[in-house]
Parts: structure tokens; sequence; C-alpha cells
């Protein structure tokens, strides 16, 4: 995979004020793959906080509330902090309060409180966000515009990388640790070491960042002046913009509840550190389907094949709700593989057309990630109330509005 940025790089060398665009894009694949990891971690959080602090689902959902809800707050302060400081510096500052994040964990676990633990999270997601606004521009601005995607496609892969690897380190170093003889108060301390791993990481990336001699950009935006109207009045971003939403709402809720649903006596009657394991396929499946994706819209309009795989994601969820037993394990992780092509697809329709508002339409498109905040804790409330296995109704209803986006929503037209 580094040889395929390098190759995209090379191609691009000459393109600007001699920049060393390989060395660039190697350097930031290594944070797509750590901001991926870390998200994937709250996976394995969640039924570990809700066993230690005896939680409801939907008190439980808060550590996807809190995750997510620092990308609404925290993306437009962090763009304006950008343009000021450079995307070089902004790395180096996410990085930084990431690990402060992940710091926090240990006084959050010797005080035992889930507050707290929120609390810590938020602070890590903040680092993380500042780092999305930072490095995914950065990455594509570095080379020509032309192959922009392709830049992003290969840095993406590594998130994706790491969120499969997340699940066995989580399942290993925090649920293998907590065991039934276990005080709450050891159980919550599992969680200290592998975030001050993890801190270690982070701080050990930035003070790389701070010393690389990585290649400075001048971005081109159009004046003041020349940009009349506004992204808003494109329907078809505006609806791109609720399928973003709904979209990361329903791959953050599925994703959360997969070892509480597998720990079910009717499904696979697993231990938690066995069942977190499984996650690993329902985020490698969007890892490989990325790939796959990328060669059938080689022939395939992507709303077609989006529309495609939002009915699979359906047919999938109504075997997990009406089924039992290994076929609702299954069902639900092959999800996963569907899951995969439908970010980049709807935010790629969504900016289709928009031109000078390009822009402010992408970020109008990463405010609605906030989804992974909302929908989470709705089907949580949704699985108090209901059932867990109901619960994953709400989903369906993500998916059948991403279907009419692929087949009718997305197509331009301005208001």
């Amino acid at each position: 995979m580094a040889a395929g940025i390098a190759g995209v790089a090379q191609e691009n060398n000459n393109h600007s004020e001699g920049g060393n665009y390989t060395f660039a894009l190697t350097s930031l694949t290594s944070l797509f793959f750590m901001w991926g990891f870390i998200t994937c971690l709250n996976d394995i959080l969640i039924p570990h906080l809700k066993g230690i602090f005896d939680l409801s689902y939907s008190q439980a959902m808060l550590v996807q509330f809190c995750f997510f809800g620092a990308y609404f707050i925290v993306s437009l302060p962090a763009g304006t902090l950008i343009k000021r400081i450079g995307y070089q510096k902004g790395i180096v500052l996410g990085l930084i309060i990431a690990a402060a994040g992940c710091m926090t964990f240990y006084p959050a676990a010797s005080m035992q409180s889930y507050p707290v633990f929120l609390f810590a999270l938020f602070i890590l997601a903040s680092g993380i966000t500042i780092l999305q606004v930072s490095a995914n521009p950065y990455v594509s601005i570095l080379g020509k515009p032309e192959t922009a995607s392709s830049r992003l496609s290969l840095t993406q892969a590594f998130n994706s990388l790491g969120t499969t690897i997340a699940p066995f380190f989580g399942a290993l170093l925090i649920l293998n640790e907590a065991t039934e003889v276990m005080t709450a108060a050891q159980e919550a301390e599992s969680v200290q070491m592998p975030y001050l791993f993890l801190a270690g990481m982070l701080l050990v990336l930035a003070a790389i960042f701070a010393y690389l001699k990585l290649p400075t950009i001048k971005e081109h935006t159009p004046e003041v002046a020349d940009i009349t109207g506004s992204a808003w009045q494109y329907n078809h971003l505006v609806l791109g913009a609720i399928g973003i939403f709904v979209y990361v709402g329903a791959e953050v809720a599925i994703g959360s509840l997969l070892v509480n649903l597998f720990a079910e006596p009717s499904i696979a009657a697993m231990e938690e550190s066995v069942a977190a394991k499984y996650i690993a396929y329902y985020w490698g499946g969007a890892m490989v389907g990325r790939f796959i994706g990328a060669a059938v819209m080689q022939k395939i309009s992507a709303g077609k094949v989006l529309a495609f795989n939002a009915a699979a994601a359906i047919v999938l969820l109504l075997i997990t709700i009406l089924s039992s037993g290994a076929i609702v394990m299954w069902a639900v992780l092959a999800i996963g593989l569907f899951n995969s092509i439908m970010f980049p697809t709807i935010f790629t329709l969504a900016i289709n057309g928009l031109k000078q508002h390009t822009s402010q339409g992408s970020g109008i498109l990463c405010l609605a990630i906030v989804g992974g905040a909302i929908i989470p804790y709705i089907q949580g409330l949704l699985a108090d109330s209901i059932g867990l296995q109901l619960s994953f109704a709400l989903p369906i209803l993500c998916y059948l509005f991403i279907m009419h986006y692929g087949l009718k929503g997305c197509k331009f037209k301005q208001k």
C-alpha cells in the first residue's frame, strides 16, 4: 500500500515547488491508521464500561455521543485555526490533544467516574477532529487535483486497517484483563495501560511531525467577490448531508452494539473478549469492500452502486432482526462489506457540480458526521425499551434514505 502511495506521489513530484510528496504522503498514512484504530476502540469500551458502571444501553451510547459530538463542536473552530497555523502545526497540535485525552483515562479509571471517562473521550475526539481537518485537505492538495481521489483512497485504506486491528488489541488488553473475580475498580483500571500506551505513541508521532520537513502548500481559493450564492441552494448537497448523517450514525450504532448482540444467549452466547474479536470482520469487510467498490464503479454509476449496497444492508438487517443463532452474527457482520463505499460515494455525489461552493459544501458534510453521536444514542434508547435485536430496525430507516439518495436524491438539481 505504501508503494501505491509512493507511485501516486511520484507522479506529482513535479507539480509543485520541489516538495518531497512521496515522503510526506507516506508519513501521513500513520495518522489515518491511528485515528481509525482509536475510533474503533470505542466499540470495545462501550460493553466494558456498560458492565463496570451497570449502564443502560442509552447511557453506554454516550461514549459515541461525546466522541462524535466533538466533530460537530470542534470542526469549524479547527478549520479557522488551521488557516492560521498551517497543516503541519495543526497535525502536531491534534496529536498532542489526542494524547492528552488518552492520558485522562488514567484518572478517570482511578476515580471510577463515568463522566470523567466521557470527558476524556471528548478531549481525545477533539484531537482526532483537528487531525482530520488538517490531514484530509493536506493529502488532497499534495499533488495534482486529478489524482486527489486516488491519494485519499490510498490513505483511507490505512484508516480501515486501523479499525480492523483495533478489536484484537482491545479484546486482548482490555476485555481479557477483565474477569468475573475482579472488582469494579480493577476492571476500570484495565483501560489505563492500553490508553497510556496510545498516548505515548501519539506523542512520538507529534514529535516526529514537529521535526519533519513537509512541503508548505498555499491553497488557491477564489476571491470572495467572485463567490455568489451558497452551497445550501443545491438539493443534492442538502440530501447528501442527511445521507452522511444517517450513514455514519447507522455504521457506528451497529458496530457499537455488536459485542452485546453476540453475547445474547439466542445469538451466540459469547464472552465479551471473544465477541470483540469478531468486530474486526465488520470493519475489515469495509476495507475489502472499498477496493471491490472502486473497481465496480469504473463500470457502473456510483448512485446505482450506492443504492444496491444500501438495499443489501437492509436485507441483512432484516435477517438480523428476524432470525437467531449464528446466521444473525454473520448477517450483521456482512453489513460492513456493504458500508464500505457509502461515505466516499455520498460525499463525492454531494459535492458534484458545486464549483466555487465546494469548500462550503465539504464543511457542511463534515458537520453531518455528528450522526455518529445522535443515532447510536437513539438506538440505545430503543434497545432499552423494545430489546436489543429489535433496535436494529433504526438502521434500516437510515439505509432506506441512502438507497433513495443513490437512485434519485443525488441527481444534480439547484434550488
